[in-house]
């Protein structure tokens, strides 16, 4: 379920993403957002469920990225997004 809220945690993994361009694990997405490798897991999968990451199931672990169809898919979200980005810089 989507929240009205942003934590620094979900600007943190969105960034990594947005900055690599390509696909990436959590563990990979942890260690260039800084944060726990769970927390990278947990806000990545949910950028999967809301349509702003694309994940792909492969072995050994899962890979994501940023999706190309983030804004069409929610709009919203990602402007809310945008706008937390520009509050914690």
């Amino acid at each position: 379920m989507e929240s009205n809220e942003i934590s620094i945690h979900q600007i943190k993994v969105y960034q990594a993403a947005k900055d690599h361009g390509g696909w990436l694990t959590a563990k990979e997405i942890a260690e260039a957002a800084g944060v726990a490798r769970r927390t990278a897991a947990h806000h990545a999968l949910r950028f999967v469920n809301i349509g702003v990451f694309e994940q792909a199931e492969v072995f050994p672990a899962h890979r994501y990225k940023l999706s190309t169809l983030a804004e069409k898919r929610d709009k919203a979200f990602c402007e809310r997004l945008q706008k937390a980005i520009e509050v914690f810089a």
